[in-house]
């Protein structure tokens, strides 16, 4: 298939920082959208992937899936979208789109494997896919989402996956008006969790280790601030809350936060890939018929329904803009948690 060079910026190895790099794309094909990347978020899954933390990573290694741009050309057989409208690309560019999953409109859940959008293989080229650290990328049309016009592009880009992993359980647990909602971790996933939750109506409630926290968590829309390490705060909590978003993206001990849940309630963990120590308590569970489940992303519809609903709301990520070539030390500042609550690349630093 023919390809054209395209500047971008990624890692040859794992120990090696993120510098330019030249990398090809494929040319439009009938269902292809190209877009020119006005700005991408930082995920931690960018930082895992290109130092191989979960291994596997296949380089050069071009990160990046939270894309925000403008569309430059079509394939012929689009028509949702065309030159010049504004457009954007989560985690997933291709599923199999034929098993019990993608026919649900879960096509992170791809039986046979969704594409990623970086590090993902390319059936196009027969090798593996780049992210949004780059000029431009060429997506299938339906893995390319509409972005309303009323927000700040910027701010929008941290949706494309901080936002569609909370929302994701937030909408399958039926969250609303009336129900009570916690949030553990104020991070890049944390902020958007109240965020989404208060603007479905929900009461909401933070639960952090430091009351360091608490003004931020408010002004975020948080209704309440539990101290998790003070043991008076959680048992005035006890039995209170129909569904929890676990954030935290390390190993921590879940059983405090299952003495929380109502009855019926679950406990849903976003942020962490791994066992959990210590085990849980199954009592609790048992008689409270409360749960602890996982969620992952969310697919293209229920992206583009949040996209529409942050539109309708005013709802976007709280971000710090960086440049391209800052990527590096971004990293480590958010390996400190030392940003509020997302960085985003402005891409044109990328052009220049």
């Amino acid at each position: 298939m023919e390809t054209t060079k395209t500047k971008s910026f990624g890692t040859h190895a794992a120990e090696k920082p993120l510098e330019p790099l030249t990398i090809d794309r494929r040319v439009v094909t009938a269902h292809d959208v190209e877009i020119e990347i006005l700005y991408c978020g930082v995920c931690h899954s960018d930082l895992h992937t290109a130092r191989n933390d979960w291994g596997g990573t296949k380089y050069p290694s071009v990160p990046g899936h939270e894309i925000v741009g403008k569309v430059l050309q079509v394939g012929k057989e689009v028509t949702r979208f065309k030159a010049g409208d504004l457009a954007a690309v989560g985690c997933l560019v291709d599923s199999c789109r034929s098993c019990a999953s993608c026919k649900q409109d879960l096509e992170q859940y791809c039986l046979t494997g969704f594409t990623g959008t970086y590090n993902g293989p390319d059936k196009h080229l027969n090798t593996y896919t780049f992210g949004g650290y780059s000029e431009r990328v060429v997506v299938n049309d339906h893995f390319v989402l509409k972005v309303p016009e009323n927000l700040d592009l910027a701010a929008v880009a941290p949706l494309l996956c901080a936002g569609i992993t909370t929302w994701s359980p937030l909408k399958h647990w039926n969250v609303g008006k009336g129900s009570k909602v916690a949030v553990v971790g104020l991070g890049g996933l944390g902020h958007m969790a109240i965020k989404l939750a208060k603007g479905l109506g929900a009461s909401v409630t933070l639960f952090s280790r430091t009351p360091g926290k608490t003004a931020d968590a408010k002004a975020l829309g948080a209704d309440d601030v539990i101290i998790s390490t003070v043991e008076e705060q959680m048992k005035a909590v006890s039995g209170k809350f129909d569904l929890i978003i676990d954030t935290v993206p390390y190993i921590h001990d879940v059983n405090p936060y299952v003495a929380t849940l109502s009855i019926n309630g679950t406990l849903v963990i976003v942020g962490y890939l791994g066992g959990l120590e210590p085990l849980l308590h199954t009592v609790p569970m048992i008689l409270g018929r409360k749960s602890v489940a996982g969620s992952l992303i969310g697919g293209i519809a229920e992206t583009q329904e949040m996209l529409e609903f942050c539109g309708k709301h005013n709802i976007v990520s709280d971000i710090e803009i960086i440049k391209m070539q800052d990527i590096n030390e971004a990293y480590e500042r958010m390996l400190k948690s030392d940003v509020k609550y997302r960085f985003v690349i402005d891409m044109a630093s990328l052009r220049n």
